[in-house]
């Protein structure tokens, strides 16, 4: 949508102001509305102050365009709020061919409660999302469109810093849609790990990838059997953020890598195949936030990343409804639906987390269900957490980048549900009751009892139907920006 985006400048074109519904301007909006053209333009039909709605005035001085948004109901304002107003000016701002414009809606802000940094995150965030192009797959079928650089600023020292750092950890999510959007035929699993080498080299990570034999020497039964039907091969990806060198337990983040997923033998029917070069985007993600934790966030802990990567084809070689899985830890599973195979390379990191890596807790994002998407839609992602304190730092980071999650529960009986007459363990229970509490119980069988891990099943969330708030039509990069909120909080 924009050809760049930049902080900061002494003049701008266009003064960005914002009012809720109801109110005017506040005193400092009011400071700058020379000419009253602002307060004149509050006074028609169409300035409601909904959330997103939008004035124009057209002083004469400093300032060509003024743009007052609405920034909805005072009581009900928050950072999520300020970004789907953010956005609004950001896709009017793109419209016009505005290539500046200085925010002011601080004062606005303060009044709801908001500091100016955390307000400008917010603002920078959204621009930042809603800047993302991705046209690299583009031939010579048509006109290449025409964007503008786009540079903001605001009076506020605070605001514009938080604009600088919400526009950076954009950039981070903006890489996971990127990766996303790369179609399978390029995006095989080698290519994630070559995406993540390079990426690793220029952001300061140490990155590993363990193939071929390594993968047989670690028993990683998941990735070899998934992956074995295809020639593009499996690997597992491993980055490392070293914080301060010390042996301090790392966070684990772990995303399932399913760079392509036809279901295998049991094949994807109805044109369901459409879209699946997607089921990549917990790695993406996870990649992504590892990049914001490089560049941006930089803690003090050690932060490991584990991308389980595979392609689920069809061939002779591959795995079969019947076949038996020993894994790492001993436990056993019967395989019932070779369409539920990102659970099988999951199960390979979480088993690596917690013997070899000694993590503090383990955060895995997968694509997991089409039944979270069932019971939650598009709103929000499935978490299943049954340790309170890294429950509520989730939530915490959930409720600080706007990445919304909703708690399900996960049960005794729900484990059950997943027992074989066979082995240990199906991979699918064929009946469908509580679908998505399904793959998160069979995880559980994964992880060792006394540390703590949160699944977050984001089937529904990783990509938009539609231009809506700060993204346009296809992937968010979902997780990506919770990840980084929940490694900045940790201590």
């Amino acid at each position: 949508m924009f050809e760049s985006i930049s902080v900061g400048g002494t003049k701008a074109a266009v003064l960005v102001l914002g009012h809720f519904q109801g109110q005017g301007l506040d005193r400092a909006a009011r400071a700058l509305d020379t000419g009253r053209v602002a307060a004149a333009a509050l006074r028609r039909g169409e300035a409601t102050g909904e959330l997103g709605r939008m004035v124009e005035a057209f002083p004469k001085g400093r300032f060509r365009r003024v743009l007052i948004v609405g920034l909805g109901k005072e009581a009900k304002f928050t950072t999520e709020a300020l970004r789907t107003a953010a956005a609004a000016v950001g896709r009017r701002l793109a419209t016009t061919k505005e290539a500046s414009a200085q925010f002011e809606v601080a004062g606005a802000c303060g009044a709801a409660g908001i500091d100016p940094h955390r307000a400008g995150r917010a603002a920078g965030e959204a621009l930042g999302l809603l800047g993302w192009v991705c046209d690299q797959f583009k031939g010579k079928g048509g006109e290449p469109p025409k964007r503008t650089a786009l540079r903001v600023s605001s009076s506020s020292d605070e605001f514009e810093a938080g604009m600088e750092r919400g526009l950076a950890v954009a950039r981070s999510a903006n890489l996971a849609r990127t990766l996303s959007e790369t179609p399978p035929n390029i995006a095989t699993p080698g290519w994630m790990a070559e995406q993540a080498r390079a990426m690793a080299k220029q952001a300061g990570l140490r990155c590993e990838v363990m193939q071929g034999e390594r993968l047989v020497k670690e028993r990683f039964e998941g990735l070899i059997n998934v992956g074995k039907a295809s020639e593009n091969k499996p690997c597992m990806i491993r980055l490392e953020w070293p914080g301060e060198g010390k042996k301090a337990e790392p966070l684990v983040l772990i995303g399932k890598t399913m760079t392509y997923d036809t279901g295998g033998l049991s094949l994807k029917v109805n044109n369901g195949m459409v879209g699946m070069k997607r089921d990549k985007d917990g790695g993406c993600a996870v990649l992504a936030a590892m990049h914001a934790i490089a560049t941006v966030v930089r803690p003090r802990r050690r932060v490991v990343a584990l991308l389980a990567a595979a392609e689920n084809s069809v061939s002779d070689e591959a795995y079969r409804p019947d076949d038996v899985l020993r894994y790492r830890n001993g436990v056993t599973v019967e395989v019932t639906n070779t369409d539920a195979e990102g659970r099988l390379v999951l199960a390979d990191a979480l088993c690596w987390a917690c013997e070899v890596e000694n993590p503090a807790a383990v955060i895995d994002l997968a694509t997991l269900t089409g039944g979270v998407v069932t019971a939650l839609g598009s709103t929000f992602a499935g978490m299943f957490c049954e340790d309170d304190g890294l429950r509520a730092r989730v939530e915490a980071a959930s409720a600080d980048s706007g990445e919304r999650v909703w708690r399900l529960p996960m049960h005794q009986e729900y484990r059950d549900m997943m027992k074989s007459p066979v082995a240990d363990i199906v991979n699918s229970n064929p009946n469908r009751k509580a679908h998505p509490i399904q793959g998160a119980a069979f995880l559980s069988y994964f992880v060792r009892e006394n540390i703590p891990w949160c699944h977050l099943d984001i089937a529904g969330v990783h990509a938009s139907e539609s231009d809506s708030g700060p993204f346009v039509k296809g992937p968010t990069g979902w997780g990506a920006r919770l990840l980084a909120s929940l490694v900045a909080a940790y201590e």
